[in-house]
């Protein structure tokens, strides 16, 4: 699930800014982030916006339980506040007077809000967090967490009276709910929280939100304190991502290093931009993003390593067995070796994923990739086709080596769906590669011989550069 959190002062500024309704901003927004997320082959089985009446009946009725519980109350309110963070600070936080976290300016603001008593749970979160490791990932984040709840914890003011663009409190119409509050209920919202209770129940808790690192303190204090407050279960896991940034720095629009994935996808594909990302940085860490890294990774991973096997072992098949794929028959040690590199590959990827560690299951399956490219040179089927006695073994070889393209096809699906789509009906198979998942579809030996092959073009054409 992912979606829009379109309430806040931040939104209604922007509005007045264009010279919209905020409501009119918020559509406009949603539709550039839709068609880029339909771009980037990036699914997802809900779209929650926080604007819908689904998600406002939920916060609603979500905030009168915790005030029904004495767990929100009435008080005023005066603090430093950003607004395109939507976040209040201390003025022991604030760094040279500015935003600790945006470095943009704040402003004083006073007010009567209603407050949720966050400090009341600071030790029940902090017990689950003791309790559950695995909770707050990576452990850097996890020991951040732990570092500030240490601190004490403040009751947060969780309604803005000044401002009308939110969702009103059901117990006082006069207010409206701070934008995070509401926009947390998103993730129980979307499941249907309070409407269809075999299907929440079915589906919450979540086992990963997965969230910037800017936004961990939400997440991973507030949140699991309201869950708590509520009654409800806390998601498995929070995983807080790093920035990605540009010469060292975030990527800022005002400070002009923003990337257009546009712009990449048109330079490298969309599996060629996903490929670089996932790859390239450690996940739940920053990462550093390089033009000339992206453009060295392309072409000596995806051109050469995978492009590159891809085309030889189907022309080949083409070129000795008129693109038909024989039968093992003449098998040797080398083709045990091919078939337990196979193996070994599904248990790391397995392995990685689970944490998640995305460029550590990429750098598995390219070692299992550089094992086909090795067998392939160790078996010289140039060489077999050469001598009509050695038929059987040539059959071996081919079968095996379409049978490893078999495997790497599904192994990099998640990360490159319309590579692995490509490389599927290059095999000759004309259902679709998302019917089979692993590690049932890993088990060596399943491509059905007699099944014909096609090379096809280059599934990832050399990018030349100049000088």
């Amino acid at each position: 699930m992912t979606g829009t959190d379109e309430h806040g002062q931040h939104v209604a500024r922007a509005a007045e800014v264009h010279g919209v309704s905020p409501q009119e901003w918020a559509d406009t927004m949603v539709v550039y982030f839709t068609k880029l997320w339909q771009h980037l082959n990036i699914s997802n089985d809900y779209f929650v916006r926080t604007t819908s009446p689904d998600h406002a009946r939920v916060a609603r009725e979500f905030m009168q339980r915790l005030y029904e519980n004495g767990d929100i109350y009435l008080d005023s309110y005066e603090g430093w506040y950003c607004v395109p963070d939507e976040t209040f600070w201390l003025p022991s936080q604030l760094v040279d007077g500015k935003c600790p976290q945006c470095g943009r300016e704040v402003e004083i603001l006073k007010e009567e809000n209603y407050f949720f008593r966050l400090s009341s749970y600071g030790d029940a979160v902090l017990e689950h967090i003791e309790n559950n490791p695995e909770f707050i990932e990576p452990d850097i984040r996890r020991n951040e967490v732990v570092s500030f709840i240490n601190q004490g914890l403040s009751d947060q003011s969780v309604s803005r009276k000044t401002l009308s663009w939110g969702i009103p409190l059901p117990f006082d119409q006069s207010q409206v709910m701070y934008v995070w509050f509401d926009a947390l209920i998103n993730y129980i919202s979307a499941i249907d929280y309070g409407k269809d209770e075999q299907r929440f129940d079915g589906i919450w808790p979540a086992d990963y939100h997965l969230i910037g690192k800017e936004i961990l303190r939400f997440h991973a204090i507030i949140w699991p304190a309201m869950l708590i407050a509520a009654g409800l279960p806390l998601p498995r896991h929070v995983f807080a991502h790093g920035w990605l940034t540009v010469e060292g720095e975030k990527m800022s629009k005002s400070k002009g290093n923003a990337l257009d994935p546009e712009q990449l996808t048109a330079d490298f594909g969309v599996d060629g931009y996903r490929y670089y990302f996932l790859r390239e940085f450690s996940f739940g860490y920053d990462g550093n993003f390089s033009y000339e890294n992206m453009l060295g990774r392309y072409n000596s991973e995806l051109a050469n390593v995978l492009g590159n096997m891809v085309s030889r072992i189907l022309a080949m098949v083409e070129r000795y067995r008129d693109g038909v794929v024989p039968e093992a028959r003449a098998t040797a040690a080398a083709d045990s070796d091919l078939e337990e590199s196979a193996s070994s590959v599904l248990d790391e990827v397995e392995s990685a994923m689970s944490r998640p560690s995305f460029n550590e299951a990429l750098q598995s399956i390219w070692n299992f990739l550089g094992a086909i490219n090795r067998y392939v040179d160790e078996t010289a089927a140039w060489d077999l086709n050469k001598d009509p006695q050695l038929a059987s073994r040539l059959d071996s070889v081919l079968f095996n080596q379409v049978e490893a393209v078999r495997l790497a096809s599904l192994l990099v699906l998640p990360f490159m769906p319309e590579t692995a789509e490509g490389m599927w009906a290059r095999l000759g198979f004309e259902d679709s590669i998302h019917d089979h998942t692993l590690p049932d579809a890993g088990r060596w030996g399943l491509y059905p011989a007699g099944q014909k092959v096609s090379k096809g073009d280059p599934l990832f054409p050399r990018i030349e550069t100049s000088g």
